[in-house]
């Protein structure tokens, strides 16, 4: 108990620290942060798998509060710009894979969990429940998160004389007991899901109950905080506990893995966005926010402090978490092959 405890200690003060510092989603990456710091310094810690699993269905049922009938209508106008990033997922999720392969020597799983372009709770997920190199795979996606994310409050001031904020708005939360019956239908999902051997069950189940409830009208809002924020917390301190036993040498490596993998998703996301500026006449700060490969909640901040069209960068972003959580056990199932 003790060894959990000391771990979670060191990744909520990761989560203060982050937040006090204004860096964008501070409940995932700064406690990623300092626990993947202490596991290298050799501190040992362990999230016991129920606390995982629960935290799985609570980011879940998070993640599916944003598939509103807002966000559906308007996905539905702009069709063709979904086509052309669902195209630019599969260049940055395959072709980052290939490089993986070609110039560190991945094996093909490992490969794959690494260049999926976002999502990382579900990556994380995944990783757990195959035979991909965790370590590795888990360093080099919270480097490239970290990049992303990090380099946002230092960019932001280029581009708008006002400073991003840490945590998008929240305009409303899940009613307590709507919140508890999605999540008693949430966990039931999820070990129905685990039956069918279903990757990453119990995060899907979360996903799958609280979109259909939100996008039918059924319920709306997101999580309330004080269950949300513990649990992207324990997330980010899980990554970090994957990092014991971590060599100076395996981090130089995910150093330049993490840079390859970001400037190869930057390059061709800014060709997806150039692309569809000039055919559907759209600025190009719009559809470049859109495109982006980064945390949902820094890219909504991002379009709100830079008028553009946050209803338009909300649903390709949306949409980008829903391809990748088709697509990515349908790849993962046949890579087991």
């Amino acid at each position: 108990m003790w060894p959990t405890l000391r771990i979670l200690g060191v990744g909520a003060a990761g989560a203060v620290a982050a937040l006090a510092l204004h860096v964008p989603a501070p409940f995932l990456t700064g406690p990623a942060l300092f626990s993947s710091l202490a596991a290298l310094a050799g501190l040992r810690g362990t999230i016991p798998d129920r606390l995982r699993d629960g935290c799985f269905v609570l980011i879940g049922a998070g993640m599916g509060a944003g598939v509103t009938p807002e966000a559906l209508a308007t996905a539905a106008q702009w069709p063709l710009t979904l086509v052309i990033l669902a195209l630019a997922l599969m260049v940055i999720f395959l072709g980052g894979a290939r490089l993986m392969r070609a110039l560190f020597g991945m094996d093909r799983m490992s490969a794959l969990l690494t260049a999926t372009p976002g999502h990382l709770s579900f990556v994380l997920s995944l990783t757990t429940e195959t035979r991909a190199d965790l370590p590795r795979v888990t360093m080099i996606q919270t480097l490239r998160v970290l990049s992303l994310t990090l380099a946002v409050p230092f960019l932001a001031p280029l581009l708008t004389d006002r400073p991003l904020p840490a945590l998008a708005p929240v305009s409303s939360v899940m009613p307590l007991p709507h919140l508890a019956l999605v999540l008693a239908l949430s966990a039931a999902a999820g070990l129905v899901f685990q039956r069918l051997r279903v990757p990453a069950a119990l995060l899907l189940g979360g996903m799958a109950v609280s979109a259909v409830g939100h996008a039918a009208s059924l319920t709306e809002g997101a999580v309330t905080s004080w269950l949300s924020v513990p649990s992207f917390v324990v997330m980010g301190t899980l990554i970090g506990t994957r990092f014991s036993g971590i060599t100076p040498g395996m981090v130089g490596e995910a150093l330049g893995a993490a840079s390859l993998l970001t400037g190869f998703a930057a390059l061709v996301s800014l060709a997806g966005a150039a692309l569809v500026a000039h055919l559907f006449g759209l600025p190009v700060v719009t559809a470049l926010i859109a495109f982006a490969p980064g945390g949902l909640e820094t890219m909504l901040a991002m379009s709100v402090l830079l008028d553009a069209n946050p209803a338009f960068v909300a649903a390709h972003h949306v949409f980008r978490l829903l391809f990748l959580t088709v697509v990515l056990p349908v790849v993962v199932a046949r890579a087991r092959r």
